[in-house]
């Protein structure tokens, strides 16, 4: 037997509750991962409230109960058959089965999961586990829409709104890192943050419209979304990339009147991306920001926290 955490009702934060299940055993292509902390993203609270933001047209169905977390860091303790890049001992971190959602994904609140051996990678030797686990999917986000649906390229004029949460201060640093000019936008508290992280400009956003404050970027990256995401389209000039990480409202008319490009993706679990970040880590070419740790059994007490906002970097449960 193992603790997890399990919800069987969706509602808020108190839904979440530890209990003692059975441990998980290795299928064919698996690993079984003694799972040392597991962070907190968008869709674990999307997820524990039935996913109630989203249209019912793709609204994901979600069988209850279900564990939460895609997001672990940890030690294989057993391999599944045909596995023959892991073994016991190997400290690894990654992505679990993300998009798939509930007891279908990963299930990573909880002392032990297990994953697809292609889903993981060895954890960065420089960081700890806690560190290691604020990575995966705001990391491979990040990476991926930088890399893959952009294709962003050295000298592009880059604004990121919500640049100091857990997707946008990856981007920054993954952007800047390519040679792009990145404007970051946050409230003030965050400022010193993003410019250590390589923000060349940082606009106060409780202090001036960034709209008004930015013009002609090449690219907009927005992790925020919602029904304001319109409002920064002027800082975006014609023909220039949109690329929203969540749901908005960018008025289509406009982009098609003045020739923006719309790109945008799921994330997907990527191990060998997944080690490219690593690579990047321990060369100290990538910063993880933690914003706070929770034990596992105030995974409650977690979700409060992220429902709070203004977060810097990325909130992590660490498992005994």
């Amino acid at each position: 037997m193992m603790k997890a955490i399990r919800v069987h009702e969706t509602g808020g934060p108190e839904v979440l509750r530890l209990e003692e299940v059975p441990r998980p055993v290795p299928g064919p292509g698996e690993v079984l991962v003694r799972v040392r902390a597991a962070a907190l993203n968008p869709p674990d609270w999307y997820a524990r409230r039935g996913f109630a933001d989203i249209p019912p047209s793709i609204r994901p169905e979600l069988p209850l109960p279900f564990t939460p977390g895609s997001d672990v860091s940890g030690v294989v303790t057993a391999v599944g058959a045909g596995v023959t890049e892991w073994r016991a001992g190997d400290e690894v971190y990654g992505l679990v089965r993300f998009p798939r959602v509930g007891d279908e994904g990963g299930r990573g609140y909880a002392e032990y999961t297990t994953a697809p051996a292609g889903h993981l990678a060895r954890k960065p030797a420089s960081v700890d586990h806690v560190t290691a686990a604020a990575v995966p999917m705001a990391g491979l986000t990040a990476y991926q829409y930088v890399h893959d649906v952009i294709g962003l390229r050295p000298g592009s004029r880059v604004l990121v709104n919500g640049a100091a949460g857990g997707v946008g201060h990856f981007v920054v640093q993954l952007a800047a890192d390519l040679g792009a000019y990145v404007i970051g936008v946050a409230s003030g508290r965050h400022e010193t943050f993003l410019k250590d992280l390589g923000v060349a400009e940082f606009v106060d956003y409780t202090r001036v419209r960034p709209q008004d404050a930015v013009r002609d970027v090449d690219c907009l990256i927005d992790t925020v979304g919602g029904p304001g995401g319109h409002t920064l389209l002027p800082a975006l000039k014609d023909g220039g990339t949109l690329s929203p990480v969540f749901f908005g409202d960018y008025h289509d008319e406009e982009l098609a009147r003045r020739g923006i490009v719309r790109r945008g993706g799921q994330v997907h679990s990527d191990g060998t991306q997944m080690a490219a970040l690593a690579e990047l880590i321990d060369a100290g070419r990538l910063r993880v920001g933690v914003d706070s740790v929770f034990p596992l059994e105030e995974a409650p007490k977690a979700h409060e926290r992220a429902e709070r906002g203004h977060i810097q970097g990325k909130i992590v449960l660490r498992v005994a």
